[in-house]
């Protein structure tokens, strides 16, 4: 796995999230933002892993391309946040 960078829900994803990942990252922020009742904005985090793009919002969401290049979102039941 590889780190790549992090920003902040809401915010323009950088220039190193595949623009394939933009709208899918787009419609999670609008609803996290949307219930965030004036806390501060979750953080995405960008990673490779076996040379494809995933990002991870604090909230556990995942946003991630597989092999065949279909955007899946989805939430890591894992996550001690959810």
């Amino acid at each position: 796995m590889q780190l790549g960078t992090r920003w902040t829900a809401g915010q323009t994803p950088p220039a190193a999230v595949p623009a394939a990942l933009h709208a899918a990252i787009a419609e999670v922020d609008a609803a996290v933002l949307a219930a965030t009742d004036g806390s501060p904005a979750p953080r995405w985090t960008l990673t490779w892993l076996e040379n494809r793009a995933r990002v991870e919002l604090d909230t556990g969401v995942i946003v991630r391309v597989e092999a065949d290049g279909e955007v899946v979102v989805e939430h890591d039941a894992d996550d001690e946040f959810a």
